[in-house]
């Protein structure tokens, strides 16, 4: 029987991974809300960025059309189970806010690694509404 190729074996199962979900809604990704920004560039490159250690997922309308484009980073079990609670981050519109939000996942993500200083910027808390319907 064949060994696993070395990319494989090195990439964490599904389930134990963080997810990063992008808000590709009626608001975040769309020119109209946010000209300045190739939205499905900055799919793609979190995508590549994170195809070891995250799932990147396209998600519907977070119905937080006002923080466009909004990134929800949810811990992987480890990272819930040391404290570790979903992270939302808005206005997440340059490649830079992009690069520093897959750095910290490559780190570890919510609960086992501390986002780098500048995320504080885009953090915000949803509703509880909005954060019930959207992090189970």
């Amino acid at each position: 029987m064949p060994l696993p190729s070395p990319k494989k074996a090195s990439a964490a199962p599904r389930a134990a991974r963080p997810t990063v979900s992008v808000c590709r809604g009626c608001c975040c990704g769309t020119p109209a809300k946010v000209p300045l920004l190739d939205h499905e560039a900055q799919l793609t490159d979190l995508r590549a960025a994170l195809a070891e250690v995250a799932q990147v997922r396209r998600t519907d309308c977070l119905d937080v059309c006002e923080r466009a484009n909004v990134v929800v980073v949810q811990p992987s079990p480890a990272g819930r189970a040391a404290g570790g609670r979903p992270v939302w981050l808005g206005q997440v519109n340059d490649p830079g806010a992009s690069a520093d939000i897959a750095a910290w996942v490559r780190a570890g993500g919510p609960g086992l690694a501390e986002p780098p200083a500048v995320l504080d910027l885009y953090t915000f808390r949803p509703s509880r509404r909005v954060r019930q319907e959207h992090e189970d």
